[in-house]
């Protein structure tokens, strides 16, 4: 355990701890806010970077998350294609209501809430991939499968 986290960090280390991972969340000293400066701090690909992004269901206002690659776009029309579900911009307050944490350091598990949950398939092709952590400059490292288990998320081809 590393006594430097953030709270906001320690409950996603928490959360990996209980679901018996071995990850470890990593408290960087650059900016991982966007997929481009993670992937700089980190030392990876863009492309390995799981970005979280929170979005409004306008049918039931509920929060679902997408879970992208670092280097794609996310298109609501494939989205709303493959799964029905219509998606709003959230803003700053109802991700914080929702997730429990700011927008930059959303990580894709530990939610305040249950969050529906999409999966870009693209992830996939990595060995390891990063996700935030709960502040801008905190990560972690998994497989995508740890990332369908821990998320209960699906995959579903949402890059444009």
């Amino acid at each position: 355990m590393n006594l430097d986290l953030k709270a906001s960090s320690q409950r996603v280390q928490d959360f990996l701890s209980a679901h018996g991972q071995q990850f470890v969340v990593r408290q960087l000293p650059d900016s991982t806010r966007s997929a481009v400066e993670a992937a700089q701090a980190i030392g990876c690909s863009v492309g390995q970077i799981a970005k979280s992004l929170i979005f409004r269901d306008k049918a039931s206002g509920e929060p679902v998350l997408v879970v992208a690659s670092g280097s794609n776009r996310v298109s609501m029309s494939r989205i709303n294609q493959a799964t029905g579900l219509a998606l709003g911009k959230a803003d700053a307050a109802f991700v914080r209501e929702k997730t429990g944490y700011a927008i930059g350091g959303v990580p894709p598990v530990a939610h305040a809430a249950a969050v529906k949950t999409l999966l870009d398939p693209d992830l996939q092709q990595y060995d390891a991939i990063w996700a935030a952590a709960g502040t801008p400059n905190s990560v972690f490292e998994l497989h995508a499968d740890e990332l369908e288990n821990l998320t209960g998320g699906v995959w579903v081809d949402l890059a444009e």
